[in-house]
């Protein structure tokens, strides 16, 4: 009886692996070329994205997001030729997916914020920018921030999420800016003289461009004083030097050249 149970069992044993065989011979097959195809693919695109100059976080994290990915699809195309129920590990991936998503929502809205700044590129790291009413220059473009750090060298963290998805103005990307000063000299002066002797003094300044060349107009008039909009060009780092110097050039004009100013009038009304 014992020598009948064991060749029953045994009989039992090969047909299971005359029957399963196969399938774990094939699945096997399957997930050893799928590892290698998905390794080609993974450098294939790394290649690619290296020929688009795709900057350096972005090209690591959707290299790992391919390669994961894709080994999430064969391990549930091997687990379906090994006979297990592949319906409910998907729906068990879904449901998980689902719950981390609802739980993470702010900060997956800061994550595509950062994957589409970092495909997009409507500014780079030393570019200057305003974005969310704030405004530097750009020291990081994380995946979930973005960092900038202010004239006054305050550090300034965005969210992707909010910056991709409103205004933002890159001052830098021309490389060009246009300063605009606006200086206020008396109606009795020769405004032309005036205008000819401040792009004189501000073509010899080293920052400001000679072409495309300063410009100078009178913008208003009021109570005997005209208002003059002084607009020099120059390279974006140095915008707020070139500003600033322009008020400087200005008043040594001024002083040199006897210029004068409006003649402040003040109406004092006794009461009666």
């Amino acid at each position: 009886m014992k020598f009948l149970n064991f060749d029953k069992h045994l009989e039992h044993i090969i047909s299971l692996l005359i029957e399963y065989a196969p399938r774990v011979l094939g699945a096997f097959l399957v997930l050893i070329i799928g590892l290698w195809v998905i390794k080609r693919l993974a450098k294939i695109s790394s290649v690619s994205m290296v020929k688009r100059d795709l900057d350096v976080s972005l090209h690591t994290f959707l290299k790992s997001l391919i390669t994961i990915g894709l080994k999430v699809i064969l391990i549930v195309t091997v687990a379906g030729m090994l006979g297990i129920g592949t319906t409910s590990f998907v729906t068990i991936l879904g449901a998980a997916g689902l719950a981390v998503g609802l739980a993470l929502q702010g900060s997956l809205s800061n994550f595509a914020g950062g994957v589409l700044l970092l495909i997009f590129k409507p500014y780079k790291v030393d570019d200057l920018i305003e974005a969310q009413g704030q405004s530097g220059t750009v020291k990081e473009i994380q995946i979930f921030n973005t960092i900038l750090l202010t004239s006054d060298l305050k550090t300034i963290i965005l969210p992707n999420g909010a910056v991709s998805n409103g205004t933002i103005i890159n001052y830098s990307k021309n490389g060009l800016l246009r300063g605009d000063v606006q200086i206020i000299v008396s109606a009795a002066n020769d405004i032309d003289h005036v205008k000819a002797l401040l792009i004189d003094a501000m073509l010899s300044h080293e920052h400001i461009l000679k072409n495309p060349a300063p410009e100078i107009t009178a913008v208003k008039i009021v109570d005997n004083a005209v208002t003059l909009s002084i607009k020099p060009y120059g390279l974006s780092q140095h915008y707020s030097l070139i500003n600033s110097d322009v008020v400087e050039i200005a008043k040594k004009v001024f002083e040199k050249h006897s210029i004068t100013a409006p003649i402040q009038q003040r109406i004092v009304l006794n009461a009666c």
